[in-house]
């Protein structure tokens, strides 16, 4: 590794803040901030291209237009996950709140999502999509993966996209995710793992961002998720290709992949 964990942190903190103020300003000057099924013409087609191919038209009809041109996933954690009424769900770097608002569709109004986002921009840009929408059953905390500021016990499920891999200490985030998951408690992640034990190849801080640098092989992420305590782990590719292995540097021997896990009852 390249740099030291904080100047990582600081790097995906500038680099997401910087997104997510883009959105804000873009909102502002069009007034294009609402809901509705044609968030394509207030996004643009380059923010839409990669959401398009991850989320289906009936999932992304109604959500604010921030919401979508804000996210930068590598999958769709809550098409999978079964997420049933009245669960507890915690979102892992939520963003402008794409897949906190999905998944809070699914617990109804008897259950309860938090989005945990240490950018102060997409924080702000989150909320705003939040009070769009007029949902009471999200909120959004600021705060890094790594140590999260949330009682222990507190979710039955954990869901992420494209996060993980770019925290320089998973097994800080999965010592914490363990923590504060209840016994019996599930994680279903979308990240990018590399193909192979050598790795991407890549540590620069403009692959770090870009979420290669960050990506390990399987066996290690199974190794971690092990040691954190969790069972019944499964990886396996995303249905939606996304970060193929292409000719660039930043994308080489890397893929988009769904890892599930469990806490022991």
């Amino acid at each position: 590794m390249d740099m030291n964990q904080e100047r990582i942190k600081e790097l995906v903190r500038e680099r997401y803040g910087a997104r997510a103020q883009r959105v804000i300003d873009s909102a502002e000057r069009s007034g294009c901030c609402g809901c509705g099924p044609s968030v394509s013409a207030c996004c643009g087609p380059d923010e839409m291209e990669n959401t398009m191919r991850l989320y289906s038209e009936d999932q992304l009809s109604g959500l604010p237009a921030g919401s979508v041109a804000a996210s930068a996933g590598c999958g769709n954690p809550t098409a999978l996950v079964g997420l049933q009424p009245g669960e507890r769900v915690l979102d892992l770097g939520s963003g402008g709140g794409i897949d906190c608002f999905l998944a809070a569709q699914q617990v109804g109004d008897t259950g309860h999502v938090t989005g945990l986002d240490m950018t102060p921009s997409m924080l702000e840009l989150a909320r705003k999509n939040q009070a769009a929408l007029g949902l009471n059953n999200v909120e959004f905390v600021q705060g890094e993966i790594e140590a999260m500021p949330l009682p222990s016990g507190s979710f039955d499920v954990i869901i992420s996209n494209c996060v993980v891999c770019l925290s320089p200490d998973k097994d800080a985030v999965f010592d914490e995710s363990f923590r504060v998951l209840v016994p019996g408690g599930r994680i279903h992640l979308s990240d990018v793992l590399a193909l192979t034990p050598a790795g991407p190849g890549a540590t620069d801080a403009e692959s770090w961002v870009a979420c290669a640098a960050g990506a390990e092989h399987h066996q290690t992420y199974v190794d971690r998720l092990r040691r954190a305590g969790f069972e019944e782990i499964e990886i396996n590719r995303e249905g939606v290709e996304f970060l193929e292995e292409t000719d660039t540097a930043t994308y080489t021997n890397t893929a988009g992949f769904r890892i599930t896990a469990q806490k022991p009852a």
